[in-house]
C-alpha cells in the first residue's frame, strides 16, 4: 500500500528482456536504504517487488501482464522514474489509498493558460473520477478539478512547482504516455452496487411474473 507522495525520482540503468517480461535494474538510494529482497517499492504508480539491492540500486521483474497494462512496456534505461516505499502503519496518510496496480494508461494532452494540465484516458475509467476526488498520475497522488466524459474522456489536474520539479511529471509533455490508477474506492462502491442492483431487479422481475400469473388465475 502507498501514499502517492513520491520519495525520489530514481534512474533506470538497465532493462533485461525475460520470456514472460523484463528485468529492470534502478537507481534509488533513498528508497534503498532498508530495502530487501520480498520489499515493495512503486516505480511510477506501479507496485514491484524488489528481488535485490545493492550500492544504492535495486532490481526488480515487471510480468507480461504488468507490461501490457501500464507504460514499463516502453521504459528504456537512462529515464527517470517515481519511486515510493510502501507505506508503514503509524505514519500520516499524505496522499490517499494507492494499491499500485494500474488500471490502464492515459496520455497528457497539454498544459494550459489556467495552469491547468489535462490528460486523455479511456472513457470506462471516466466513470471512476469525480471533481476534487484524488487520482495517481505516475504514482503521484493529485486532485481531479475537471472531468470531461467522451471517448477518449478528460481529466485535468493542478501540478504545483514542488511536484513539477520532484517527480517525472515536471518533465512531461504533450503525447507523453502516464500510469492512471483510479481509487480504489470508487471500484469497490461500483462492484458492490451492481450487486445490490442485480438482486434488486431479479426480485422485481420475479415479483411482476408473480402478479401476471395470479391475474390470469382470477
Amino acid at each position: 500500500m502507498f501514499t502517492g507522495i513520491v520519495e525520489e525520482l530514481g534512474t533506470v540503468r538497465a532493462v533485461e528482456p525475460l520470456d514472460d517480461g523484463a528485468r529492470l535494474t534502478i537507481d534509488g538510494p533513498v528508497v534503498t536504504a532498508d530495502a530487501k529482497h520480498g520489499d515493495s517499492i512503486a516505480v511510477n504508480g506501479v507496485c514491484l517487488t524488489v528481488v535485490t539491492t545493492g550500492e544504492g540500486e535495486f532490481t526488480v521483474d515487471v510480468v507480461a501482464e504488468t507490461l501490457r497494462r501500464s507504460s514499463l512496456e516502453h521504459v528504456a534505461a537512462g529515464e527517470r522514474v517515481n519511486l515510493e516505499r510502501a507505506m508503514s502503519l503509524g505514519e500520516r496518510l499524505g496522499g490517499h489509498i494507492v494499491q499500485g496496480h494500474v488500471d490502464g494508461t492515459a496520455t497528457l494532452r497539454e498544459t494550459g493558460s489556467d495552469g491547468l494540465t489535462s490528460f486523455d484516458l479511456p472513457g470506462h475509467l471516466a466513470r471512476y473520477l469525480v471533481e476534487k476526488g484524488s487520482i495517481t498520475v505516475d504514482g503521484v497522488s493529485l486532485t481531479v478539478a475537471g472531468i470531461a466524459d467522451g471517448e477518449p474522456a478528460r481529466f485535468s489536474v493542478a501540478l504545483i512547482p514542488t511536484t513539477e520539479e520532484l517527480t517525472t511529471l515536471g518533465r512531461k509533455g504533450p503525447g507523453d504516455e502516464v500510469n492512471i490508477e483510479v481509487d480504489v474506492l470508487a471500484k469497490h462502491l461500483e462492484r458492490l452496487s451492481a450487486a445490490q442492483l442485480a438482486r434488486t431487479t431479479r426480485g422485481a422481475t420475479a415479483g411482476s411474473e408473480d402478479n401476471g400469473g395470479s391475474r390470469e388465475a382470477r
